[in-house]
């Protein structure tokens, strides 16, 4: 098959799929190498038809909503954490994880492990879970927000406050100096406060970007969570200021 027959079908297969494809899926459909495929991608980028991911491709439209975004940026280091932090999960254990980029990389290891009970307002965590027959998948229903793929409000607030996680999963929009964790939107910042509250063990997830980055709803100190998964950049010195309240793990990518 020639590329130019080739790179439609792959176009065709991305829009059906609304979703990351990766090289090797690719490559097996089509009977070719992955050196082939990557040809065939670098085509299509320069076209403006799909954007380039870490070993695939996703549809150029299907980045424009603020959640793939957010799911773009720094890949590699959310899905160092998610690697790192899903090791915490055992066997039957009740989890919650929240609607993060970063949170979606741990569902996204979570294969494997028995009799696990997860519950998520997450769109994305749901599709990814779904797949895996071991997990009992439970949604926490609210307002659908469409910009960022998650349910949220007072509703789930209400649901919230009935259950207990053994481990609670959570990202942050930026920590200060201070240790302070904050998000950009005040009522995701009541939710995630909520969230918090309902863990045995709460686990922070955040890349080393997020120190120093601007949001104004403070939800939690970096002293509310059990242990802080982060990738390499933070100084000496904040790793010794930040270890003083919260266990940091480093994630390497």
């Amino acid at each position: 098959m020639k590329p130019e027959q080739r790179q439609p079908q792959i176009m065709a297969q991305l829009r059906a799929l609304q979703g990351e494809l990766s090289v090797d899926e690719l490559a097996h459909k089509f009977q070719v190498s992955p050196l082939t495929i990557r040809r065939d991608l670098e085509q299509l980028e320069k076209d403006g038809a799909i954007l380039r991911t870490h070993g695939g491709c996703v549809l150029r439209a299907a980045m424009e909503s603020a959640y793939q975004q957010r799911v773009a940026q720094n890949f590699e280091l959310k899905q160092a954490i998610g690697t790192a932090a899903a090791k915490q999960v055992k066997p039957g254990d009740a989890i919650l994880i929240n609607d993060g980029s970063t949170a979606f990389h741990v569902a996204a290891n979570l294969r494997g492990i028995d009799r696990l009970l997860v519950y998520t307002n997450s769109i994305p965590v749901i599709a990814e879970l779904s797949r895996h027959p071991n997990i009992r998948l439970y949604i926490l229903g609210g307002e659908y927000n469409p910009e960022m793929h998650f349910l949220g409000g007072s509703l789930m607030e209400q649901v919230l406050e009935s259950l207990h996680f053994d481990l609670v999963f959570l990202g942050t929009d930026a920590i200060d100096p201070n240790g302070e964790c904050s998000v950009l939107d005040p009522d995701v910042c009541r939710l995630t406060e909520i969230m918090l509250r309902r863990g045995s063990r709460r686990i922070l997830l955040a890349d080393h970007t997020k120190v120093g980055a601007t949001a104004h709803a403070i939800y939690a100190r970096l002293s509310d969570f059990d242990v802080w998964f982060t990738t390499p950049g933070l100084s000496p010195q904040q790793l010794r200021r930040y270890g003083q309240q919260t266990v940091v793990e480093v994630a390497e990518p």
